[in-house]
């Protein structure tokens, strides 16, 4: 079968009824990402008491031990969901977070709750590259945003759920029993019968993800890029270019002058990580927040030079373009805030009205209103943004603008209020509109980059929302609160945010018409200039 006939026969899934069984199987492993790791919020309370770690080392446990793993490994992982088989990459991701998700359940310090974080990381950084780029090829231009906002959705439905099935397990285990319970010589208490429960499941969805179709690369498009014939040297170059000290070597591989860049840049970042520690204070939890985050930004350096030897067109349409950059920095603002105050809200209630509510109670009430606010705001904002997006070529940016600017007067008054049912009835409207701006950012970053380049993208645009949202917000307003005392200003605090939001948005709405008219001039620029300096 020739290229031609090949992409005749399988066009017709583009946009088809299989197109969006496929969507539905992808949003149920979002779901299941989200509910591994977001069941920490509703557990937090207990897991603090047992373990006695304090609100700074929570955030660093659900953000930065999480986000800087996930991004490391998200690049190698989403070159190789741009070259292999994505529905094996998602399912053998898809069993790696489960499995240490529910070895979290055995967990009895600091430092092994940790490290089962950093594997939830390194599991979960498989599935959007695979599933963006998937989704990219079943669903055409038009389309894509609403259908990227539908599986983005996964995202609140399984934050909600993970509150509930937390909640619900722990209270009920720990009523059961109150000591805990033997189990293979484990003495397993109700946050711990939690993590248990929610990651098992995961290693039988990761079967059926290997079942489903795999579809051809630029096919939405009418074009067929035919797969990689020999993926694993490439992968291993890539995990050559981020992840220390392998990095070196891959420095090494473009001359001299390659290495000695690498290690001043290595040098740099480091000092400025321990400046910062010396900044804001040592203590463990800084050191590991500044280290962690250092090596993030010494990996994120080390790949962006290695990407631009090995593929200047990718490298062209990603860091060689502003608009790329903005995308990545302006939305990664924006979760900045969304991830912390999701994480601490349920922490928040439980502390504030105590005398009121019950974990089981609080994880139903506030699960339920992220899970139906936050997939309601981000199917409204990718629909809202495809019709912008037809009058306008920067147009779905404004649904970014929006949420921000909407989100922070909400945000004021969940955290200022002494009454509970207000708090509850301002959460709908706040996971609404905090969440509108996800399928809008993914769509983004994929239009700005050509189809064999779209793992990459995904890699790269998650950087920003976990390095920046995930890696730096839960930490900040955690650490604001264990100084002051007060969760409320802790959370208060992420609004500082908010103008370097703004600014990135409002530049990346008036420059990013022209980026994605001129990609693939640029791209072929890259090479053909690559090519003349070789």
């Amino acid at each position: 079968m020739t290229d031609e006939e090949l992409l005749a026969s399988r066009e017709k899934d583009v946009g088809s009824g299989y197109a969006y069984y496929v969507l539905g199987v992808l949003v149920l492993v979002y779901i299941l990402n989200f509910v591994d790791r977001q069941i920490l919020s509703i557990l937090a309370e207990d897991i603090k008491a047992d373990l006695g770690i304090d609100d700074g080392q929570m955030g660093f446990l659900y953000g930065t031990a999480f986000a800087v793993f996930y991004a490391l490994f998200g690049i190698p992982l989403g070159r190789l969901a741009d070259m292999w088989v994505r529905k094996r990459l998602m399912a053998i991701g898809l069993t790696v977070w489960s499995s240490m998700t529910a070895l979290s359940g055995l967990a009895s310090s600091f430092a092994q709750i940790a490290g089962a974080r950093i594997g939830v990381g390194i599991g979960e950084a498989t599935a959007s590259p695979a599933a963006f780029s998937m989704i990219s090829d079943y669903f055409p231009k038009e389309s894509r945003a609403t259908a990227l906002a539908i599986y983005s959705g996964g995202l609140y439905i399984g934050g909600g759920v993970s509150l509930f099935i937390g909640g619900a397990v722990a209270g009920n285990w720990n009523e059961a029993f109150p000591g805990g319970y033997d189990l293979a010589g484990f003495n397993v208490v109700g946050w711990q019968a939690a993590f248990m429960a929610v990651g098992i499941p995961g290693i039988l969805v990761a079967l059926w993800v290997a079942t489903l179709r795999e579809p051809l690369r630029g096919m939405s498009e009418g074009t067929y890029q035919p797969p990689e014939p020999n993926p694993w040297p490439k992968f291993f170059a890539e995990l050559c270019s981020v992840i220390p000290p392998l990095t070196l070597i891959d420095a090494a591989r473009g001359g001299s002058r390659s290495l000695i860049n690498n290690i001043v840049a290595a040098v740099v970042i480091a000092a400025g990580a321990y400046g910062i520690v010396m900044l804001v204070g040592v203590s463990s939890g800084n050191v590991l927040q500044f280290s962690a985050l250092g090596i993030g930004a010494y990996a994120v350096f080390s790949w962006s030079q290695s990407i631009k030897r090995r593929d200047p067109a990718t490298y062209a349409l990603i860091w060689g373009t502003p608009s790329f950059l903005l995308t990545l920095v302006g939305f990664g603002t924006i979760a900045f805030n969304t991830y912390a105050a999701t994480f601490w809200a349920a922490p928040y209630v439980l502390r504030t009205f105590a005398d009121q509510v019950d974990p089981a109670m609080v994880g139903l009430i506030l699960g339920g209103l992220g899970a139906g606010g936050g997939f309601v705001g981000v199917i409204l904002g990718g629909k809202i943004s495809d019709i912008l997006k037809r009058r306008n070529p920067a147009g779905r940016i404004l649904v970014g603008i929006f949420a921000i600017v909407a989100m922070a007067p909400l945000l004021l008054i969940l955290y200022t209020t002494d009454s509970l049912t207000i708090f509850y009835l301002v959460s709908a409207p706040s996971n609404i509109v905090a969440s509108m701006w996800v399928g809008v950012a993914a769509a983004t970053s994929q239009d700005l980059v050509q189809p064999r380049m779209r793992g990459a993208a995904t890699a790269t645009y998650f950087l920003g929302t976990t390095l920046i949202g995930l890696g730096l917000g839960p930490w900040f307003a955690g650490t604001v609160s264990a100084e002051t005392g007060d969760l409320a200003i802790g959370v208060m605090s992420l609004l500082l945010m908010v103008p370097v939001t703004l600014l990135c948005l409002f530049i990346l709405y008036k420059k990013l018409p022209e980026a994605e008219a001129t990609k693939d001039a640029r791209a072929a620029a890259a090479v053909s200039t690559a090519s003349l300096s070789n």
